[in-house]
Formats: structure tokens, C-alpha cells, sequence
């Protein structure tokens, strides 16, 4: 067992922000990754992405964003980006490294991962979303005879060539693979409740009353949900278009699976060779889960980034700082909230 003041689980934006601020601060931390390469869950993102379709990219503290070609892979672009960044700037990133589990060890936090054992006086948990995608389920799900995937094994559309593809799911990434694979395919989209598309633009009042809405769910602790759901879909040129075309008339959500599609209470069935289950993600926090840190309403309870029922641990990238200039926020102010409660520490120590 290592003994270290700091771990930072996860190397995405809040991670690598995280790093940062510890790293100037000279704070004596190991930065844990899952991935097998730099670009946290950006890695994953599908090739079709395009830097240019993406919304809401924020450069890293001390590193500026380079300005890239709008048509390369989102993928690629933030990968390299994230990869320069840690080189340049010499964090001390392990990978690839799965944390199995986070226990508390009586003075200090006992973090178990495949790289070994380190015992830290403060974690940052920093490990989103993308690894946790959510599946509902459906009665049937397992008599359908096509394929079943999600937004996290999409990979673009022409594997879908002349198919028909019933996507499921109101947000932002339905409405991206519904645009992508209709040029390809037949698609049938589906959602819960009616989307809410909007020509306005997105204020930031709005962005800032969506986050105190994700905020107060935490202080609560409920689960996140989404910041991005409460900005409505945006009525870009080819959303309307879509539109128009009949590509985003939605149906109500299926009662049912069958070997061969999906199918309604009121008989109507929709044949179907793949179901891409645009239904968004849960936080990665299994584990944590011997904090047992997790309130009746099924959350973390946060106080900023710290969680109340363990003041040595902090989230980031979770509930309001999933978004990327949350991320550096949450962060930041992460890293100095654990630095002042070292140094608290250390001050009890000399007396």
C-alpha cells in the first residue's frame, strides 16, 4: 500500500483540471485512468462526430484549444489535445488503471485498483458518465432477433445501410444519429414524452438556472440528471430540415419488443433490424459504493464538489459539472478545497 495525499480517479476534462491545480500547488498526487490512451470519454465518441457539430469544447486550464479543422473526428481532435496536455505539463497519469473500490480506512482512504493499493488523505472522483450507459428494459427485449446497442457502441451510420433502425430517446444524440442514419436507412424514432424543440437562443440565464436546477438536486441527494435536458433540442438548418422531411416525427414510446421490432397497445407494430438506445447515461461511481455514500433518494449528496457524508472526497464532472466548463470549475475548486483540508490536517498534526 502507497501512501499518497491525493488520488484523482479519471483523466477526462475534470481530472486533468483537477491535476492541474494540484500539480501547481506541488500536492503529492497519482491521476488513475481507465483508458488505454489520453481522451477520457472523448476517446469513445464516434467517428462521424465532427469537432465542427460539437457544442461546448473548453480548453484545459494553462492550454488553449489549437483551432483545428471543424471536419476532423471530435474524437481525434480532444484525444491529441488531452494527450499534448499531459505530456507537456508531466501529470502523473497511470494507465491503464481500473479502480475497483474506494473504502475508507480509518485515517485515510483506501483506494484498490489493478495498479495496486494507495492510501490517500483526500480522493477527486472524476469519472463521469460514459462508462455507465443506461439501458432501459422492455418486455420482449430479449426475444428481438436484430442487434441492440447504444449511443455508447454507436459507431456511425453506414454499418445500418438500407436497414431500418427504430432510435429511442428525447436528446441531443437521438436527434444526432437520427440525422446521420436516416441518409442510410428507414428510422422510426421514439421518446417518452413529445421533444421540446426551441429557435431561441440559449442564454446564459438559462445555463445558469439548468445548473441550480442539477445543483439542488445534489445538494438533495437525488440523482444528477441532466443539465442538457433542460436546454431543449436547438432548430439548427438541418434539424429543421429533418423536420420537414418527416426524419423527426415521433412516436410515443412501444409497450413491447418482438422477435421482429417493436410493437404498441393499439396493435400498430414497426419492423425493425436494429433498436440504438439513445437514452443517455448514469453516473461511474460503482466504486464508491463501500462508502455507502448513496441517500434514499439514490444520489450523492454534494456541498459544492464535496460529499457530505465523506468531507474527504470529492466529485467532479458529476450532476452540475458534467458539462466541459463545468468541469474545469469543479475542478478547480476541488483541488482547493483539498488542499486547504491538508493543510487543516497537517496544522492538527503539529499540535
Amino acid at each position: 500500500m502507497e501512501l499518497i495525499d491525493v488520488v484523482v480517479i479519471g483523466a477526462g476534462q475534470a481530472g486533468l483540471t483537477a491535476s492541474y491545480h494540484l500539480q501547481r500547488s506541488g500536492t503529492d498526487h497519482v491521476l488513475l485512468d481507465r483508458g488505454t490512451s489520453p481522451g477520457g470519454a472523448w476517446r469513445d465518441r464516434w467517428p462521424s462526430l465532427r469537432l465542427g457539430g460539437v457544442h461546448g469544447i473548453h480548453s484545459l486550464p494553462g492550454s488553449a484549444l489549437p483551432a483545428t479543422d471543424g471536419a476532423r473526428p471530435a474524437s481525434e481532435v480532444v484525444s491529441e489535445y488531452f494527450g499534448r496536455y499531459e505530456q507537456e505539463l508531466e501529470l502523473p497519469v497511470l494507465r491503464p488503471v481500473k479502480v475497483d473500490a474506494v473504502r475508507d480506512g480509518g485515517e485515510r482512504l483506501v483506494v484498490e485498483s489493478s495498479a495496486g493499493t494507495w492510501a490517500a488523505r483526500a480522493v477527486i472522483n472524476a469519472t463521469g458518465t460514459w462508462e455507465n450507459p443506461f439501458w432501459p428494459h422492455y418486455p420482449g427485449q430479449h426475444l428481438f432477433t436484430g442487434r441492440q446497442l447504444h449511443t455508447a457502441d454507436y459507431r456511425g451510420p453506414e454499418e445500418f445501410r438500407g436497414q431500418h433502425v427504430v432510435v429511442v430517446g428525447g436528446g441531443i444524440s437521438a436527434v444526432e444519429h437520427l440525422l446521420e442514419i436516416s441518409e442510410v436507412a428507414g428510422t422510426t424514432w421514439v421518446t417518452r414524452r413529445p421533444p421540446h424543440f426551441t429557435d431561441a437562443a440559449f442564454t446564459p440565464e438559462d445555463g445558469r438556472a439548468a445548473v441550480a436546477e442539477v445543483e439542488r438536486r445534489v445538494r438533495e441527494g437525488l440523482p444528477p440528471g441532466s443539465v442538457v435536458s433542460a436546454t431543449g433540442l436547438p432548430n439548427s438548418p438541418a434539424v429543421i430540415a429533418a423536420r420537414e422531411s418527416g426524419v423527426l416525427d415521433r412516436l410515443p414510446m412501444f409497450q413491447r419488443i418482438t422477435a421482429g421490432g417493436v410493437a404498441w397497445d393499439d396493435g400498430s407494430e414497426q419492423r425493425a433490424d436494429a433498436i440504438l438506445w439513445a437514452t443517455g447515461f448514469r453516473p461511474a461511481i460503482a466504486h464508491l459504493a463501500p462508502l455507502n455514500l448513496r441517500g434514499p433518494g439514490g444520489g450523492i449528496r454534494l456541498d459544492g464538489t464535496r460529499a457530505v457524508g465523506e468531507p474527504r472526497l470529492h466529485l467532479v464532472g458529476y450532476g452540475p459539472s458534467a458539462s466541459t466548463i463545468g468541469a474545469n470549475r469543479a475542478g478547480r475548486a476541488a483541488a482547493r478545497e483539498v488542499r486547504a483540508l491538508l493543510r487543516a490536517g497537517d496544522q492538527d498534526w503539529l499540535k
